[in-house]
């Protein structure tokens, strides 16, 4: 089948009408699917709507035209979605996963994770996949028969498991999880709700996590270009963009930066889609799952890049971390921004009064480690903006972040 249709519905996709359903029950809608709504339930949460003024890699007030967690996140499901389609499987559940997927990211991008994970370290660290958990069945407060969104166990599976499983099937933790240990949060709620996090997850959220991958590679690239810490020639350094480069530039000679640029990071993305594709159909041929059971069951993901993309992907994320995530520039404005989550969590530890009413109210109710992880909880919901407006009423100076 060509890359440009659409796949018939798949044996293996997940089917809305034989979804596990929710932990709390729920009347059916009339109208929407239950992937569906879910989807709707994580476009309308508040958690979703602070993602516009959370870091993907520059601080907001850095320049209207970079990603913010929002737009990339917009970004990733356009791409899950495509890839969806060509693959016959679920749309709605794979756009739910792709805009749920950061969810749990604190303020100032990756430095904020750090940051928070460290002032959490004796209250089981800090876990942005752990956190999104906790949004969406705890600290969403929109219904009036529970907390969080009660989304379906599908919905749930692939928030926490779109990369891979987190234990083997005795429990023992494993992969990125062998060492440190499953996250509390994670580990208290599936003791409750099992999410079997042993098996891989669902096809749908195997596709949200790759094109989560493309989107942040191509569009880093992109908003490296924009804020100068490289310019395309830099990306002659990596074979796959350097090929793209030289036939762009054959087919438009006179082609400005801006627009060749643009045009790489088009390519780049059609490029990506097309080696997921290819790959994702080779192994569904071989492995030949009948159902998203047969899915959960394999001894690896089913959703990857070839062999060709998958050095490819290798290059472009060197090639992004030692020009960009380690940039002198970006690495200043991290440091500063964590140093603001520190501060934060210490002030707040010291002078629980700092806190708004609606969360300083646990004290005295609740042990130390619970006390913590509330106040995690207030500053993995701050944005950017709001980070630095409390932290400047809290402290006499607070770093510009420019």
């Amino acid at each position: 089948m060509s890359v440009g249709m659409a796949a018939p519905r798949a044996a293996y996709a997940c089917d809305p009408d034989q979804s596990r359903g929710r932990l709390h029950a729920e009347p059916p809608s009339r109208t929407r699917s239950p992937f569906r709504r879910d989807c709707d339930r994580v476009i309308h949460s508040t958690a979703f709507r602070r993602l516009k003024h959370k870091t993907q890699v520059f601080v907001f007030h850095e320049g209207d035209h970079f990603r913010t967690r929002l737009t990339h996140s917009l970004e990733v499901a356009q791409i899950a979605r495509a890839l969806a389609r060509q693959l016959g499987v679920d749309e709605d559940l794979t756009e739910t996963l792709a805009l749920a997927h950061d969810l749990g990211h604190p303020p100032f991008g990756h430095a904020g994770e750090r940051a928070l994970d460290a002032c959490l370290e004796n209250h089981g660290g800090f876990d942005h996949n752990a956190q999104a958990l906790r949004v969406v069945t705890q600290l969403e407060h929109r219904y009036p028969q529970f907390d969080g969104l009660n989304l379906t166990w599908e919905s749930l599976e692939g928030i926490v498991k779109h990369n891979g499983p987190l234990s083997d099937r005795d429990g023992r933790p494993a992969r990125r999880y062998h060492d440190q240990g499953i996250p509390p949060d994670i580990a208290s709620y599936v003791a409750g709700h099992d999410l079997e996090l042993w098996s891989f997850a669902s096809l749908e959220a195997q596709i949200a996590a790759v094109a989560d991958d493309i989107a942040y590679n191509a569009h880093d690239i992109d908003d490296g270009l924009r804020a100068g810490l490289f310019v395309i020639d830099d990306l002659r350094d990596i074979p796959l963009t350097a090929g793209m480069i030289a036939q762009i530039r054959q087919r438009y000679p006179s082609l400005d930066e801006v627009r060749l640029g643009a045009e790489l990071v088009r390519e780049l993305i059609s490029y990506l889609i097309e080696a997921v594709v290819s790959e994702t159909r080779r192994r569904l041929e071989a492995t030949k799952p009948a159902s998203a059971a047969d899915v959960r069951q394999q001894q690896q993901s089913l959703v990857a890049f070839d062999s060709a993309a998958t050095a490819a992907e290798a290059a472009i994320k060197s090639f992004l971390y030692e020009h960009m995530y380690r940039h002198a520039r970006v690495m200043r404005i991290m440091g500063d921004a964590e140093d603001i989550v520190c501060e934060l969590f210490a002030r707040y530890r010291r002078t629980p009064r700092d806190l708004p009413p609606e969360w300083a109210a646990f004290e005295g109710h609740v042990g130390e480690g619970d006390r913590a992880r509330r106040i995690g909880d207030f500053i993995a919901g701050m944005t950017d903006r709001f980070a630095m407006v409390e932290h400047a009423r809290l402290f006499d100076s607070t770093p510009d972040l420019r």
